[in-house]
């Protein structure tokens, strides 16, 4: 079934907004009821590894747990099914940014290449906000092999769960003020986005900007996220 509905994109309009933008939406990825369940699995702790609250590092308001391995089903196969529709985009990105890493074709492979580096902790998370909460502006890195595209599912409705707490993103361009985009988001619909460095094409060749990404804050209501990040952590 993921497979089935990976497919069902049109990849290469996809893939040609993230290599323009920086980012892209994969609407309806995931139905209400999965949506429901997933984020119903954030209050039991035999499904992470760690739990951290956002303030207590500097990190925003707020709140989330890292998944442990064995992954729930579901995410494991998004993790592994969207992988191989993102990799050639981010092994071209690498080349354009003057970057020797080339990445496989399977998640397989590429997660055995992280944790031969002594990456071995997972990193797919659930994210929880309440009133008040917000994630600063941040990138995922974990350690020296980065996976440079990342995927955030949100599992709230907009509106109904949750006011406020929209995703945004800057893009901090060499010699120019930065860019920022902010990501419309519905229950279910996913955003595909750039980790930390991505190359746009200029008068004279592709240039790097650096990105981050956060979430605004939450107004009224809770809000939960998935988060599929594709290299794990040290």
């Amino acid at each position: 079934m993921t497979e089935a509905r990976i497919a069902a994109y049109d990849w290469p309009a996809l893939t040609s907004e993230l290599d323009n933008t920086g980012c892209a939406i994969l609407s309806g990825l995931l139905t209400p009821s999965e949506c429901r369940d997933t984020a119903a699995l954030y209050p039991e702790p035999g499904h992470f590894r760690s739990h951290v609250i956002m303030a207590r590092h500097g990190f925003g308001k707020g709140e989330y747990r890292y998944f442990d391995y064995p992954l729930p089903g579901l995410l494991a196969g998004l993790r592994t099914t969207l992988y191989p529709r993102l990799a050639g985009l981010a092994s071209q990105w690498n080349e354009r940014m003057g970057v020797d890493e080339r990445f496989p074709e399977s998640h397989a492979s590429y997660l055995a290449r992280c944790h031969a580096a002594g990456q071995t902790r997972p990193t797919p998370l659930l994210l929880q906000y309440g009133p008040g909460d917000f994630n600063c502006l941040h990138q995922d890195l974990y350690g020296d092999l980065v996976f440079p595209i990342q995927v955030a599912i949100l599992l709230s409705e907009p509106g109904e769960d949750f006011t406020g707490g929209e995703f945004c993103m800057t893009e901090q361009r060499p010699r120019m003020q930065s860019r920022v985009e902010v990501v419309p988001l519905r229950q279910g619909d996913a955003v595909a986005f750039a980790v930390n460095n991505r190359p746009v094409r200029g008068t004279r060749g592709s240039y790097r900007v650096k990105l981050r990404h956060g979430v605004s804050r939450v107004r009224s209501g809770l809000r939960h996220t998935a988060g599929i990040i594709f290299h794990d952590a040290c």
